[in-house]
């Protein structure tokens, strides 16, 4: 049986990371929407190129999966990183990518199917129910998958060779 101050402590940590992951995804955010629009009303604009706006979406979320790396793993799950950088990132770009899937589906089924064409609906779709369909996805994830508490690493693990004793955190 767990205690009161045990959940209390688990549920804070949920919090605390849930906020951080938020203000991360909110710099996320601005650099997704401001490229997806500085391209989209551009070089990008579907008058000139049909595909104009998924290709617009997939180099402006790719621009905000980069953010949200380095500010994930540098502040929203810091205490949980490991050593292992390239596997960690391979994880978080896979679960990363599948997130943008949802939000591109959703930019790709308002425009192309349901021919809502214009950019309000472009930034409702792809933006707006995309996101919050593709940050609750990436949030549980990353918190079970990526950064788990299975995976957390030693933070200051020594290894001794040859009678010298070396860190490799």
């Amino acid at each position: 049986m767990t205690s009161a101050p045990a959940t209390r402590s688990r549920f804070r940590l949920l919090a605390v990371e849930f906020i951080r992951f938020g203000l991360v995804g909110g710099l996320g955010f601005i650099v997704d929407v401001g490229v997806f629009n500085l391209l989209r009303t551009t070089v990008m604009d579907p008058a000139h190129m049909h595909e104009g706006p998924v290709i617009a979406k997939l180099i402006s979320t790719g621009l905000a999966i980069l953010v949200n790396w380095l500010g994930n793993r540098y502040w929203t799950f810091k205490e949980r990183r490991r050593a292992d950088m390239l596997r960690e990132s391979i994880e978080f770009f896979a679960v990363s990518i599948m997130g943008m899937g949802i939000g591109l589906a959703c930019l790709w089924f308002s425009h192309y199917v349901l021919h809502y064409t214009s950019l309000l609906a472009d930034n409702i779709s792809g933006n707006v129910i995309g996101l919050v369909l593709g940050a609750i996805f990436r949030f549980v994830l990353y918190r079970v998958w990526v950064f788990g508490e299975h995976r957390v690493r030693v933070p200051d693990a020594r290894v001794e060779t040859a009678g010298k004793t070396t860190s490799i955190s």
